[in-house]
């Protein structure tokens, strides 16, 4: 199923066994290029009109002229997913600024590359982490700053969360944490967090370096509706240990419940009441054809 895969190219569709980008692609050499992680649920791509916008905005800061309108970029993720036959889909939309040379100079790229990979749904993490709880590191490295390769801008440079990430899989645990320049938490290594403290809901802002999560967003919507107290603020290190709950959102991610960081358990070390309402209510939603675009 998977080698039978189609995968957008500039335009063309090409097995995905075919599909190949130049060794002089800026993207390869630096890093050089943006993308989008989207997820389609039943036939609905949830939120697909916001992720496109945060994709413009991601080149626009960059620099990069995409080559189709946001409204083409839509329906070629919508063709990509019908060429397919997925209703239930993982989505990567890659823009790189295009071939160059080995100059670090973009406009010797003449023109951007653009990729569209849809795949049958995967997770992000595992049965055991949604239902237990996810076990977590505060890492040595720090966010990378906003005057910096902020995660603002969902770039192709992700060296920041590998060097974070292989941090987790060496101490034996399923995710890293973040922190910013200054020591308040920032976010995990592909998600957004969340602490919960006597019913208030708290998660950092941007200005730590955090994405500007799409999740992140309609889950303080969602907790906003459902009579929570929500609250975008700095968190020490201190809070997250002491914090009634703690959860994690995210694309891939969906939420996840987090029971341990650094060895400190959170909470009663399961998920928590209010974690496990908004997971229901964020399992509902994701559905609905007002949350998104619909496929056909």
């Amino acid at each position: 199923m998977e080698d039978e895969l189609l995968i957008y190219v500039d335009g063309k569709f090409c097995p995905r066994s075919e599909a190949k980008v130049s060794v002089y692609d800026h993207g390869l050499l630096y890093g050089d290029g943006i993308f989008e992680g989207i997820r389609a649920y039943g036939g609905v791509v949830f939120k697909l009109k916001e992720h496109i916008d945060r994709l413009y905005g991601s080149a626009h800061t960059i620099m990069l002229d995409i080559p189709l309108t946001k409204k083409e970029m839509i329906q070629a993720v919508l063709k990509t997913l019908k060429k397919n036959k997925l209703k239930d889909a993982y989505i990567r939309l890659v823009v790189t600024r295009g071939i160059g040379d080995l100059g670090l100079d973009p406009r010797k790229c003449s023109k951007p590359t653009i990729i569209i990979i849809t795949h049958p749904m995967i997770a992000l993490h595992g049965t055991e982490a949604k239902e237990k709880g996810a076990t977590t590191l505060i890492a040595w490295v720090k966010r990378d700053p906003v005057d910096a390769t902020s995660h603002e801008i969902k770039s192709l440079n992700y060296l920041n969360s590998i060097l974070a990430k292989l941090e987790a899989n060496v101490a034996g645990v399923d995710e890293a944490i973040c922190l910013d320049k200054v020591g308040f938490v920032c976010e995990g290594v592909a998600e957004n967090i969340f602490i919960v403290k006597e019913d208030e809901i708290s998660t950092p802002p941007v200005s730590t370096g955090a994405l500007p999560g799409i999740t992140r967003n309609r889950v303080m919507m969602l907790a906003e509706m459902m009579k929570y107290r929500v609250a975008e603020r700095n968190i020490t290190p201190n809070e997250l240990f002491n914090a009634d709950e703690v959860f994690f959102t995210g694309t891939a991610a969906e939420i996840v419940p987090v029971r341990e960081v650094n060895k400190r358990v959170i909470g009663d070390g399961k998920p928590g009441p209010i974690t496990k309402r908004l997971m229901r209510e964020f399992n509902r939603i994701v559905r609905d054809p007002k949350e998104g675009t619909k496929i056909a």
